[in-house]
């Protein structure tokens, strides 16, 4: 029995002395050892520096609202043709594509999309090809996954424009080209205030 009782005054005195070992105070400012210190206080980024700025995303992410990436290669034009445009084209839309056509691509291929912009003139111009007319022509028949296609790969003479569009400023400008294009049917919400505007007659 005496010996029960010294195990349990040892004991209870072990604990004593732990806790106080632990809790030194309210104000205590020195805890223990940190065990991975790298991971506990962080190294801070200058996320606008030089180095830091031009990083890629890390591969395979996606940014917040931006769309899916797009998988197909250079060489899969033919792919390109079957791919359908993610997004629902409002009017509202096709301004942005139009306003953003106009920014990056009119310069070549002039605002009435014939392929005569200020840099070609009817050969005047400080380039001697002619850009590529897309309201005749072969190019006419381009669908709009082909037309996102060639601006984000470039295409012959044209560079890509994937650093300067984002995929859906991208997805806009060739629904806008196809709108401009012969026999191109109108968004169904651009169609829709036209058959009201015709029952309130």
């Amino acid at each position: 029995m005496k010996r029960t009782s010294n195990i349990l005054i040892v004991a209870a005195l072990a604990t004593g002395a732990f806790l106080a070992a632990c809790n030194k105070g309210e104000h205590n400012r020195k805890p223990g050892r940190i065990y991975m210190p790298d991971m506990y206080e962080s190294r801070a980024y200058e996320f606008y520096s030089a180095r830091l700025s031009g990083l890629k995303p890390v591969e395979g992410t996606v940014k917040r609202g931006e769309l899916l990436p797009y998988h197909l290669k250079e060489a899969d034009t033919a792919l390109a043709n079957l791919v359908k445009n993610p997004l629902t084209i409002t009017p509202e839309d096709l301004k942005e594509g139009e306003r953003l056509f106009n920014i990056y691509c009119g310069i070549c291929h002039g605002t009435a999309l014939d392929g005569n912009g200020p840099l070609y003139k009817g050969g005047e111009g400080p380039y001697s090809a002619a850009p590529a007319n897309l309201v005749a022509g072969a190019k006419a028949g381009y669908t709009e996954g082909r037309l996102f296609h060639v601006m984000t790969y470039g295409y012959n003479m044209m560079g890509s424009y994937a650093s300067q569009l984002d995929r859906a400023q991208r997805w806009k400008i060739a629904a806008y080209i196809k709108s401009k294009q012969p026999g191109s049917a109108k968004p169904a919400a651009e169609a829709a205030p036209a058959k009201d505007s015709a029952k309130a007659k």
